[in-house]
């Protein structure tokens, strides 16, 4: 396996396991290499869109994200049998239960970004959640990786559709995509299938045709 491989490894099962990513030191002692090749493998796993990486005070990276996993809140904590994490985001959050081992279900929470009323959801890896919210995405797939901190702090779950066209009416912003509960389940639940293992290829929004239709989800701002 490969230094690279190994590193990516280790980012996502910390995330899964502990709730917070590693640093480069962790890495270094856990796979006995050395800083400038842990960072090296850091930044192509970040070129290639697996993370999400920042500069820390110490001028090493840190991983700001590794999706379904946010080292930093982005509107949604999701809580588990053992562990705590930070949800990414509407998508990310109802994915972990599905990918992280022994986690039947999560309690994902949130707030409406209209009218800051509170929401909560058992979500489990067998059937959607109940609950007539439902899911704002902002950023079309093509271009969520222009930046996909603000992409991702962008979907959202709203009480309704009225509080999505109140919210976009208040921030001056065009309607994106939405979705209700069962979509945004379906979405989630095999997105991020084989992350923990190795050899693991991952998808791209806008090419993933066949997966989205099969979850419901097609049209221009999927890019198909």
């Amino acid at each position: 396996m490969t230094v690279r491989e190994q590193v990516r490894l280790s980012v996502y099962r910390r995330f899964a396991y502990d709730g917070r990513p590693p640093t480069v030191a962790d890495l270094v002692d856990e796979l006995d290499s050395t800083s400038d090749s842990v960072v090296a493998c850091l930044q192509q796993l970040a070129d290639e869109r697996h993370l999400v990486l920042r500069a820390g005070g110490d001028g090493l990276p840190q991983i700001v994200m590794a999706h379904p996993f946010s080292a930093v809140p982005l509107g949604f904590s999701v809580m588990g049998p053992r562990t705590l994490w930070w949800g990414g985001c509407a998508w990310d959050s109802f994915a972990v239960p599905h990918l992280v081992p022994d986690t039947p279900s999560v309690l994902v929470a949130t707030q409406c970004p209209a009218c800051q009323r509170p929401h909560a959801f058992q979500v489990a890896k067998d059937a959607p959640p109940p609950g007539e919210q439902v899911a704002h995405f902002l950023v079309p797939a093509a271009r969520m990786w222009d930046d996909v901190v603000h992409a991702c702090a962008n979907q959202r779950i709203f009480c309704s559709p009225a509080c999505v066209d109140d919210w976009l009416a208040s921030e001056q912003l065009p309607c994106g995509y939405v979705m209700d509960l069962e979509t945004l389940w379906r979405l989630a639940s095999h997105w991020y299938d084989g992350r923990l293992q190795p050899g693991y290829t991952r998808r791209e929004p806008a090419d993933a045709r066949e997966y989205l239709e099969s979850v419901g989800l097609s049209g221009p701002f999927w890019g198909h």
